[in-house]
C-alpha cells in the first residue's frame, strides 16, 4: 500500500487564526506542537506520538455525533482525567457517558471547539 499514515486534517473556519491558537493552547494540537525524531519542532507541523488512528466513515444518519456536522475529530490522549480538569478550569463544556467507556476500547469524553466543531477525546486502554 502506498499510504503510510494520516498527513493532515483540513477544515473550514470562520476565524482560522483564532481557532489555530485555541487548538494549540488548549489541546496542544497543531503546528509547533511536539518534536520530530531529531528533537526539532516546526511552526507548520504537529508531531503527535505514534499510536493507533481510526479512520471510519459513518452512516449519514448516525447519532454518534451531531447531525449538522459532517465530521468529528477524535484526539488520542494519555491522561483523560487530567485533561478534563484543565478543560473544566477553562470553562469548556464536557460530556461523558459511562456507556462510551469499555475495557476494550478505552475512555471517552466530548467537547467542542469555539466554532462548535465536535471533538472526541480518547484515552485508549492500558496496554
Amino acid at each position: 500500500m502506498p499510504v503510510i499514515g494520516l498527513g493532515g486534517f483540513f477544515f473550514r473556519a470562520q476565524d482560522p487564526d483564532a481557532l489555530t491558537t485555541w487548538y494549540r493552547e488548549t489541546l496542544g494540537v497543531g503546528g509547533g506542537c511536539g518534536k520530530d525524531e531529531q528533537g526539532q519542532s516546526s511552526d507548520w507541523f504537529w508531531y503527535p506520538e505514534p499510536g493507533p488512528v481510526v479512520f471510519a466513515p459513518f452512516k449519514a444518519t448516525t447519532d454518534y455525533f451531531a447531525p449538522d456536522k459532517s465530521f468529528m475529530l477524535n484526539l488520542r490522549v494519555r491522561d483523560l482525567d487530567g485533561l478534563l480538569e484543565q478543560l473544566n478550569a477553562l470553562g469548556i463544556e464536557i460530556t461523558t457517558k459511562d456507556e462510551w467507556d469499555t475495557p476494550g476500547t478505552g475512555r471517552f469524553a466530548r467537547i467542542h471547539d469555539p466554532e462548535g466543531n465536535p471533538i472526541e477525546l480518547w484515552e485508549p486502554p492500558a496496554a
